[in-house]
């Protein structure tokens, strides 16, 4: 059995419910959905390339 992904929502979502972005890693890569529709597609990148964006993002 697979482990339970944990969803983190992004603090940056609008309290409306309209912009609301979620991600959880599994180790290989950075699953990235849109929380108002969970079982539809994600954006799945190499933990990597996240680890790249998010130092690019802060400074």
């Amino acid at each position: 059995m697979a482990a339970e992904l944990r969803w983190k929502r992004s603090s940056y979502s609008g309290d409306s419910g309209t912009s609301c972005v979620e991600c959880a890693a599994d180790g290989r890569v950075v699953r990235i959905r849109d929380s108002k529709d969970r079982g539809g597609r994600e954006l799945r990148v190499p933990v990597v390339a996240w680890s790249a964006f998010v130092a690019f993002a802060r400074a």
